[in-house]
């Protein structure tokens, strides 16, 4: 199985956890976006994107973990767009709010996780095996 994670540049430590758990089950990541520093180019983020977009293809389950930036909405996007399974995560209900949720987080290829990041884990992996 390939994945990706998205989210943002605060959450690096969850998506490298996620990613590790993951890969011992024996799944390809298909871009570790955690090894880049933030781009100081316009060529530098011209080929991030290119990175970034081409794992989001290539994957056949994207994960994104809230909070994000506007990079992991973009990636959200992409997959939903692609047709990809999209687990969204959020560690508390946020997502539920109607003040600041969005109408993409809701559609039926996204499937809502709350909660730990290993039950996100769990259920990522429990949705692939039935």
């Amino acid at each position: 199985m390939k994945f990706y994670v998205a989210s943002g540049f605060q959450n690096q430590e969850k998506v490298r956890f996620v990613a590790n758990e993951l890969a011992k089950c024996g799944w390809y990541h298909t871009y570790d976006w955690t090894q880049n520093t933030r781009a100081n180019t316009l060529e530098d983020l011209q080929r991030i994107g290119k990175l970034e977009k081409d794992a989001v293809a290539e994957a056949d389950i994207v994960i994104v973990l809230l909070p994000g930036g506007k990079g992991s909405h973009i990636e959200l996007g992409l997959a939903i767009a692609g047709n990809k399974k999209v687990f969204l995560y959020s560690p508390d209900q946020t997502v539920m709010n109607m003040e600041t949720t969005s109408t993409f987080y809701h559609l039926p290829e996204v499937e809502l996780c709350l909660g730990t990041i290993e039950e996100l884990i769990d259920k990522v992996k429990a949705s692939l095996v039935s």
